[in-house]
């Protein structure tokens, strides 16, 4: 299971890359694991509120359908439209290219509670 050391991760396995207070956010590899093969991602809509901690679209896999919580606060940017057409770039490269939507954060404290990396693997082994 790959956890890169850069980021932060939210105890929902979503994982957060700060730039200033842009939030890029994807699931982690754990999640995308359990999860299973990936046909459909529910986009938020640019423009619209996230609360951490609460839901703010959804990911459909041939086995489940699971919620995605904002790991932030803030406004959603831009989603990544390119996992609507491939919804299996989260499965085969979900630090990179299935990332799914940018945040711009509206209270970079709350950061302060999601874990590094060593919490992250920890919590999820």
């Amino acid at each position: 299971m790959k956890i890169p050391k850069d980021l932060k991760y939210a105890q929902s396995h979503e994982w957060v890359k700060v730039d200033g207070d842009i939030a890029t956010v994807g699931i982690s590899d754990f999640a995308q694991g359990e999860l299973g093969d990936i046909v459909f991602v529910d986009l938020p809509e640019v423009g619209s509120s996230t609360v951490q901690g609460e839901a703010c679209g959804t990911i459909e896999a041939v086995k489940t359908v699971s919620d995605m919580n904002a790991p932030v606060s803030g406004e959603v940017i831009e989603v990544n439209e390119g996992i609507e057409e491939e919804p299996t770039l989260v499965n085969s490269d979900c630090y990179g290219r299935g990332w799914i939507m940018k945040i711009r954060i509206s209270d970079k404290s709350e950061l302060d509670e999601l874990m590094d990396a060593d919490a992250y693997r920890d919590f999820s082994d």
